[in-house]
């Protein structure tokens, strides 16, 4: 199967890049702010400078990208498919982050973070997606 990089729609690609960064800089602001004790061990194995930003955006580009791909090939329609693609593929993420969680991998507060970012953002995408196409 190729996908014609032409018939892509690139609204919902840039607006679900610019929300998904609006949102995860929300969303990691009010979690991880200094103000809550129980995060100073996630302030400890945080990476420093400026690098975890630069990546975020380029990331947030490239899945909001994958998932126009994924989106327009389904021929996921409308708002309520897009949806339920963007759920099932955060679902499927929460997966990977609790079978890492149960082998030791990942803290029980990060996998609670992680598994909460990931099924918000992704139905965030889905809709946005299903919707501009």
């Amino acid at each position: 199967m190729l996908i014609d990089l032409t018939s892509i729609n690139y609204l919902p690609v840039i607006v679900g890049g610019i929300v998904y960064m609006m949102y995860g800089g929300i969303y990691y602001s009010i979690l991880l702010s200094d103000k809550k004790a129980n995060t100073r061990d996630i302030k400890k194995t945080e990476s420093k400078g400026p690098f975890k930003y630069i990546y975020s955006v380029i990331i947030a580009f490239i899945i909001s990208f994958f998932m126009a791909v994924l989106v327009q090939s389904i021929g996921a329609d409308n708002l309520i498919n897009g949806k339920i693609i963007g759920l099932v593929i955060g679902l499927l993420i929460s997966m990977v982050y609790l079978k890492n969680a149960l082998f030791g991998l990942i803290s029980k507060k990060a996998l609670i973070i992680a598994i909460g970012d990931h099924l918000v953002i992704f139905t965030l995408l889905g809709i946005i997606h299903g919707w501009l196409i």
